[in-house]
């Protein structure tokens, strides 16, 4: 792991406007607490101003949910001008995610005043029937204009978000949808496959027999079709579900990866400070509650060497970086390389994994498996 004075935030905003029936994230569509809320994140950025370390200095700012892009300019403008006052910010990044049917040329306008410079929208299909069926909030013509009206405004930085793995008889829709993203070109394409959760509407449907969920086939026939047309369109894969041309990687993703410390603010946000992990509780109201009294409520583990070299293999081999077997031996005095020779053999023969220059890196097979990969490497 890397560890400097360096770091991120990252702010939750658990507000959307309906449920989209894949999503577990932590959400409501009950926004008579946006308020109260706002208020909260900002008490929680004042409590928090030394989590990070009296030198800190943040670099990025992400705000995700949720759909952010939901707070007016005057409420993203209050938690902004509270971590100006509490924090040292040297800013290279500040991320807002949005839904096409947000992007009115006021809210950018707004958004491009209020120094936000790289917008993450989530588009998830180009078809009305697959958006229908997610129950996204907008429609496909809002999804091809979205792009149009941030460059209007002035937005030089995207990121757009597919899904693939809708149930099809075939992949024309998936190939159809990263037609036009390429199209559309807008640099950073993020990209998961379809997981139905038990707890979401496919998940209740898949449970009692009415939904068919994709098989894992096709979900990795569609990774590898989104592998070769983002590649042929000069797009690196340098996370498994991450496309960046050269100058357009994430910073504030990359710097997770990378293991650099971040502050989670809101409900369900999650920090790391480089020896343990704490998460704040996925409840609205109880969230609110305990910072009305001033007290912080979270969870923390402490992360012990073992862990935090897992940690590492798990996140790097998701990168085109790979996993640096010297920095492991130094820092976590673990030769890798002889203490796992049978399973790294193993995995190159089979053609999941090479190494060069003391660096283990997934192939484009392995990419496929990378958590499973990993685990075989764990100390």
């Amino acid at each position: 792991m890397i560890f400097s004075p360096l770091s991120g935030i990252y702010i939750h905003i658990p507000f959307c406007k309906q449920a989209c029936h894949y999503c577990d994230f932590h959400f409501s569509t009950n926004i008579d607490l946006k308020d109260k809320m706002v208020q909260m994140i900002c008490k929680e950025l004042e409590l928090q101003k030394l989590y990070l370390g009296e030198k800190a200095i943040i670099k990025t700012i992400y705000f995700g949910g949720g759909t952010p892009s939901l707070l007016s300019s005057v409420e993203l403008g209050q938690i902004l001008n509270t971590l100006h006052q509490y924090y040292r910010l040297e800013i290279e990044e500040l991320t807002i995610e949005t839904n096409p049917d947000d992007l009115t040329p006021y809210k950018l306008i707004a958004l491009k005043e209020l120094g936000f410079d790289r917008l993450s929208i989530g588009i998830q299909s180009f078809n009305d029937k697959v958006l229908k069926f997610y129950n996204r909030a907008h429609t496909a013509e809002e999804s091809l204009r979205a792009l149009e009206k941030a460059k209007n405004a002035r937005f030089e930085k995207f990121s757009i978000d597919l899904m693939y793995g809708f149930p099809n008889t075939n992949h024309n829709i998936w190939k159809n949808d990263l037609k036009k993203a390429i199209e559309l070109d807008p640099g950073h394409i993020s990209s998961y496959g379809l997981t139905i959760e038990p707890k979401t509407a496919l998940g209740r449907w898949a449970e009692k027999g009415s939904f068919t969920p994709p098989s894992e086939d096709f979900i990795a026939e569609q990774f590898e079709i989104m592998q070769d047309e983002l590649e042929k369109a000069g797009y690196v894969q340098y996370e498994i579900s991450n496309f960046g041309k050269p100058g357009a990687f994430a910073i504030h993703n990359t710097n997770y990866w990378v293991g650099i410390p971040y502050l989670g603010v809101g409900p369900s946000a999650h920090s790391f400070d480089g020896k343990s992990r704490q998460h704040n509780p996925s409840n609205n109201s109880r969230y609110i509650k305990s910072l009305e009294k001033g007290s912080l409520i979270f969870e923390r583990e402490e992360i012990d060497k073992a862990d935090a070299l897992n940690e590492y293999l798990l996140t790097s081999l998701r990168t085109i970086w790979g996993a640096d077997v010297t920095f492991i031996k130094n820092k976590y005095q673990v030769d890798l390389v002889a203490g796992k020779s049978k399973e790294i053999q193993q995995l190159v023969e089979d053609g999941f994994m090479g190494i060069k220059d003391q660096k283990l890196s997934l192939t484009r097979k392995g990419k496929l498996l990378a958590d499973s990969i990993a685990l075989k490497l764990f100390v």
